[in-house]
């Protein structure tokens, strides 16, 4: 089996408490059975602060929040107090993968960087070469693909070439996708979907704001010297949204999704007083917060998705 990732993955690395969007505030973290049966046992005051932090009463154990929603481990430096006492290997499964994400398929599997994570969209979206995949483990095991699978793997690196594809706009480029993906598109009425991502299921009230920006009439473009940005944010979305198409079997819904979300995002940007790389960061994390790490909320965009189908 075969681990790939795009050629950036290696590079990344958690800033700590250089962070301005910390993990280890507003997000509910689960702990894992593994780190649950080493946290009963912890030994030293560490351990019974653990014990006395940990919720078990719902379906799985998650850590207690204190009341301005901060991981209880968070120290006032915006370190984690369990590294400090005993180490990288303390962290529960979800602290230790975030922002990590991946898709599985027959023959290896994919793993990404979220841009829930300022410093990976800083590393993403910063980028001036274009993207491509890297093999980072093999075991030697010669998997056969899933003949579906291999299809949608197929279809994704012909979009990814026309995202990449610079001797065009990349608005046009990615208008391009939809033709190329067979996906017939309603014009988009941006003030509509502000309305309906507003009323979805929120993290940060800072992206309501962003959702006005929706509303307001479209100004100029961003211009072609942010080209290079949104096309790693097009073919970011095309890397992580693609795969869903084989657990769905909704190829041409994926290609909607992956191409409203990123004139959304392009939207806002546009609507920025300044623009600057910051700002897209900026942006994309909220997207990705409030969108990609909600499965409902992902759905409810799927669904509006169809809507949309000519």
């Amino acid at each position: 089996m075969k681990l790939v990732a795009p050629d950036y993955y290696k590079e990344f690395h958690c800033i700590a408490d250089q962070c301005r969007h910390s993990c280890c505030i507003g997000w509910e973290i689960d702990i894992d059975e593994e780190s649950m049966a080493y946290y009963r046992t912890a030994a030293g005051d560490i351990g019974e602060k653990l014990r006395a932090n940990i919720d078990e009463s719902g379906e799985g154990a998650c850590f207690r929040l204190t009341e301005d929603e901060r991981c209880p481990f968070l120290t006032e430096k915006g370190l984690c107090e369990l590294i400090l006492e005993i180490g990288e290997d303390a962290l529960c499964q979800i602290c230790d993968d975030h922002p990590r994400f991946r898709s599985f398929f027959a023959d290896h599997t994919e793993i990404g960087l979220g841009l829930c994570c300022e410093a990976a969209g800083r590393l993403i979206l910063g980028r001036t070469e274009k993207t491509a995949l890297a093999v980072l483990e093999d075991d030697g095991e010669d998997d056969a693909p899933d003949e579906y699978e291999q299809e949608i793997i197929d279809l994704r690196e012909r979009l990814t070439e026309i995202a990449q594809d610079r001797r065009a706009p990349v608005r046009e480029r990615a208008q391009n996708l939809l033709a190329a993906g067979g996906v017939c598109l309603k014009e988009i009425d941006f003030p509509e979907w502000a309305d309906f991502l507003e009323a979805l299921e929120r993290l940060d009230d800072s992206w309501a704001e962003r959702l006005e920006d929706l509303k307001k009439e479209e100004g100029e473009k961003a211009g072609e010297q942010w080209d290079t940005a949104l096309e790693q944010l097009l073919v970011y979305l095309l890397y992580r949204h693609l795969p869903g198409a084989a657990e769905d079997g909704d190829v041409q819904a994926r290609v909607g999704y992956v191409y409203v979300m990123w004139r959304l995002v392009e939207r806002m940007f546009c609507a920025a007083e300044e623009k600057s790389l910051e700002e897209l960061i900026e942006i994309s994390r909220l997207y990705s917060s409030e969108i990609e790490y909600s499965d409902e909320n992902g759905w409810e965009i799927l669904e509006k998705i169809h809507g949309m189908m000519c």
